[in-house]
């Protein structure tokens, strides 16, 4: 008997048994029925941004954007308002919300995100696709779909990169990103219900594909069922530890199956 790791049929945390009567087709097989179980009941797709539709910080590191959060609060005496870990963030948006806990609603916090989305909307520029993406996004369109974005990045920086990809059009209106309460970032399901009730969609009707912790976290609450994107096996690891069902390294198979259905 052979354990492989991997896949969504586990014994124990994360394990598959493999033994002579589940071959690696029947396996292949299952978890193709599993994709195709979850887009068949999902009328409303909800994507993340930054991940599952594209790399945003491909040319500029989200790691040097935080520096330079932490190091525009220091040459203002504010070096106080982070703590040792909150400083070493290499997220942006962590440290967005570690100011805005202790200064929301200040011209404080008003400046940082304004800069926030200036880096991010300069970043669109040169944000790398998301491998099989742009198919995706374009047949579940076309096969009648109705899909928005539910992201914490900036709204303004989506659109830019939408309609650079010419896909603008598959989501338009439907582009649910940060707003100045950050407190109502995700895992908080704002955005996701702000897309829900926009579209007129049941969350039982509903399917978020999103790459971090916080989205299944926001998909929960919003009552809608999630699927996860991992590029590597270090987010695969938060996903299913945070509790996520169904994860994917490749947006490939979702695309196998709605063109199988098409």
């Amino acid at each position: 008997m052979v354990r492989r790791a991997l896949g969504n049929h586990r014994d124990g945390a994360d394990t598959l048994l493999v033994t002579p009567d589940t071959t690696q087709a029947e396996w292949m097989a299952e978890e193709t029925e599993k994709l195709r179980e979850l887009i068949k009941r999902a009328r409303f797709v909800l994507f993340d941004f930054d991940g599952p539709i594209c790399r945003l910080f491909a040319g500029h590191s989200a790691e040097r954007i935080a520096s330079e959060q932490v190091r525009w609060l220091e040459e203002r005496g504010l070096h106080g308002l982070l703590t040792k870990e909150e400083r070493a963030q290499p997220d942006p948006h962590a440290v967005l919300r570690a100011v805005d806990r202790r200064r929301r609603g200040s011209d404080l916090m008003t400046e940082l995100e304004e800069r926030l989305t200036q880096q991010e909307v300069t970043a669109a520029a040169s944000a790398w696709p998301t491998q099989y993406a742009d198919p995706l996004i374009m047949t579940w369109h076309a096969m009648g779909s109705r899909l928005a974005v539910t992201t914490n990045n900036s709204p303004l920086a989506v659109t830019n990169y939408l309609e650079t990809r010419g896909i603008g059009h598959c989501f338009t209106p439907h582009i649910y990103g940060r707003t100045k309460d950050l407190h109502l970032l995700k895992p908080d399901p704002h955005c996701l219900n702000r897309a829900l009730n926009a579209m007129g969609a049941e969350p039982s009707a509903a399917l978020m594909i999103g790459d971090a912790p916080t989205d299944r976290e926001a998909a929960e609450q919003a009552g809608v069922a999630f699927l996860g994107y991992a590029h590597n096996e270090r987010k695969a690891k938060l996903l299913k530890e945070s509790g996520a069902e169904y994860v994917v390294r490749s947006l490939e198979p979702l695309l196998r199956v709605l063109r199988g259905q098409a």
